[in-house]
C-alpha cells in the first residue's frame, strides 16, 4: 500500500498516449531538441559551430543522463541550467556552443507550446473518433421515435437519433475552434531575456536580418510556421488561456450529452453500457447507476473550473513576466488536458455501447401522443363534419379529465376512449388508431439527421480518414 498521494487523473483516469505527452522525458527531449535547432540555425547563419558539434548534439537528444541532471539542480538550483551542464557533459565538443544567446524561456516556453500543440492534437485525433461513433448511432437511431423535452416536461416527439445530431452538432463546434487555435499555434522563438533579442544582436554583430531569420529558422526546424511577433520574457499567457478555453467548451458539451444520457437512463430508455458483473451499489443490489456519465460530468466540472486558471494568470502578469504563472501553469494545464483525454475516451465507450429500450420509450410515447394527436384528430372531425370550435373546446375538456384520471387517479391516459365515446367527432377507434402512429408527428427528424450527417459530418469525417479507428484504450471504468 503506497502511503502518499497519487494523482487519480494519472491513476485512473487519463490514457498512456497524453501521460506520454505531459511526461518529463517528453520535455526534456524537446529541450533538447530545441537547442540541436538554435545551433542549426546559428551555424546556417554564419556563427562558429561546426556539423561535428551538431551530429553529437543530435546522438543524445534521447540520451538524457537523469542522475547527473538531478545532481545538477541540487547544486545549481536552476532546472535549465542543470540540463545544460548535462548535456554538455555527454557531448563535450559541442559543450561550448549549447543554448547559445539563449534565456531560459527559450527551452520552456518554447517547450511548452509544443507540447501543448502535440496534446491539442491529440485530443483532436479523439475528438474525430467520438464524432464518428455519435454519428454511426445518430443514423442506426433516425427513425425511432421517442417523447422530445422541453424543460423536462414532455414536447413533441423527436427522433432518438435526432437527439443525439445535438450532441455532435455541439462537438463540431469544439472541432471547429479546436482547428483554429491549432493552426494558428505560434512558437515564442528566439527572442532572448525580455523579449528584444538583445544577447542576439550582439552574437551576430547587429545584424538585424540575421536576428529575424535565426528566429524563424528554429520555429521552421521546430515544424512550426510562425513566431510571436513580440514577446516579453515569455509568450502571451493569452494562449494558455485559449487552450484552456477550447478544452472547456469540450467539456461543456460532453456534460451536456452526458447528463442527457443520465436522464434517460432515469427514465429507462436509453443506458450507459452496464458490465455482466458490474455492481451499481454496495446496499442496493438491483441499481444500474450510470457511473460512466456520472464521471464524465464530474471531471468536466473539473475542467471547467480549471479554466480560471490561465484566464487569471493573462490578466494578473506584470510588464514583461512574473513567476506567479509558472507553479500554476505546472499543474492546470496538464491537468486540463489529462482530464480531457479521459472524459472523450469514457464517451467514446458510452455512445459505442448504448443500450436502447425500444417498447420503454415507446410505452412513454403512448402515454404523451393522445395528447399531442388531438389537431389532427379536430382536424379529422371537421371533415367529418364538425364544427372547429366546438370540438376545440371538447377536446380541452376532455384533456383535463383525462389528465385528472393520469394524475390524479394514477391510470392510464383515456382520453382517445373520451373523444370516441363523444357523437360530436364522429370517430371510430380504428380512425383514432390511425392517428396515432408516432411517425406522423416526428416531422422531418430522420431526414434531418441523414442530411446533418452528409452534410457537416462526413466531410470532417472524410478529411480525416486517418485519424479515425484509434486503438481502444483500457478506459479503467
Amino acid at each position: 500500500m503506497k502511503t502518499f498521494y497519487e494523482n487519480p487523473l494519472i491513476e485512473r483516469y487519463s490514457s498512456k498516449e497524453v501521460l506520454k505527452i505531459f511526461s518529463a522525458d517528453n520535455k526534456f527531449q524537446t529541450w533538447r531538441k530545441l537547442w540541436v535547432a538554435l545551433a542549426e540555425a546559428e551555424k546556417e547563419l554564419g556563427l562558429n559551430i561546426s556539423q561535428e558539434q551538431i551530429d553529437e548534439l543530435r546522438s543524445k537528444i534521447e540520451d538524457i543522463d537523469y542522475e547527473l541532471a538531478a545532481q545538477k539542480e541540487k547544486e545549481l538550483r536552476h532546472d535549465v541550467m542543470a540540463h545544460v551542464h548535462t548535456y554538455g557533459a555527454q557531448c563535450p565538443k559541442a559543450k561550448g556552443i549549447i543554448h547559445l544567446g539563449a534565456t531560459s524561456a527559450y527551452v520552456g516556453d518554447n517547450t511548452d507550446i509544443i507540447v501543448y500543440t502535440q496534446g491539442l492534437l491529440h485530443v483532436r485525433k479523439l475528438l474525430i473518433n467520438l464524432i464518428s461513433h455519435l454519428s454511426h448511432f445518430a443514423l442506426d437511431y433516425k427513425d425511432l421515435p421517442t417523447l422530445g423535452f422541453t424543460h423536462f416536461q414532455p414536447a413533441q416527439l423527436t427522433t432518438v437519433g435526432k437527439r443525439s445530431c445535438l450532441w455532435i452538432q455541439d462537438l463540431l463546434m469544439d472541432l471547429s475552434d479546436l482547428d483554429h487555435l491549432i493552426d494558428n499555434v505560434k512558437l515564442r522563438g528566439v527572442k532572448g531575456t525580455t523579449g528584444t533579442q538583445a544577447s542576439f544582436m550582439e552574437l551576430f554583430e547587429g545584424d538585424h536580418e540575421k536576428v529575424k531569420q535565426v528566429d524563424k529558422l528554429v520555429a521552421q526546424k521546430m515544424g512550426f510556421k510562425k513566431t510571436f511577433g513580440v514577446t516579453g520574457q515569455t509568450y502571451p499567457r493569452k494562449f494558455d488561456a485559449q487552450v484552456l478555453a477550447v478544452l472547456s467548451s469540450i467539456a461543456q458539451s460532453l456534460s451536456k450529452f452526458a447528463t442527457d444520457i443520465r436522464l434517460l437512463q432515469n427514465l429507462k430508455e436509453v443506458e450507459e453500457p452496464f458490465e455482466k458483473t458490474q455492481i451499481g451499489s454496495s446496499a442496493m443490489a438491483y441499481k444500474r447507476n450510470p457511473m460512466r456519465t456520472e464521471r464524465i460530468c464530474s471531471l468536466a466540472r473539473y475542467i471547467i473550473v480549471d479554466a480560471l486558471n490561465p484566464a487569471i494568470t493573462a490578466s494578473s502578469q506584470w510588464f514583461e513576466r512574473t513567476l506567479d504563472d509558472s507553479a500554476n501553469k505546472r499543474i492546470s494545464i496538464p491537468e486540463g488536458f489529462l482530464a480531457t483525454d479521459a472524459i472523450i475516451l469514457i464517451a467514446m465507450n458510452v455512445s459505442e455501447n448504448l443500450l436502447v429500450y425500444d417498447k420503454v420509450i415507446r410505452q412513454r410515447i403512448d402515454s404523451e401522443l393522445p395528447f399531442m394527436a388531438t389537431e389532427n384528430i379536430i382536424m379529422e372531425g371537421v371533415k367529418r363534419g364538425g364544427d372547429r370550435q366546438e370540438l376545440h373546446e371538447k377536446i380541452r375538456v376532455l384533456s383535463m379529465e383525462a389528465g385528472h384520471t393520469v394524475k390524479v387517479e394514477g391510470k392510464p391516459n383515456d382520453l382517445m376512449e373520451r373523444i370516441v365515446n363523444d357523437p360530436a367527432f364522429n370517430l371510430k377507434a380504428s380512425d383514432i388508431e390511425s392517428l396515432l402512429d408516432p411517425s406522423l408527428y416526428i416531422g422531418r427528424a430522420p431526414e434531418q439527421v441523414v442530411d446533418f450527417v452528409a452534410e457537416e459530418v462526413k466531410p470532417v469525417l472524410d478529411a480525416n480518414q486517418d485519424l479515425l479507428d484509434v486503438n481502444k484504450v483500457d478506459l479503467k471504468v
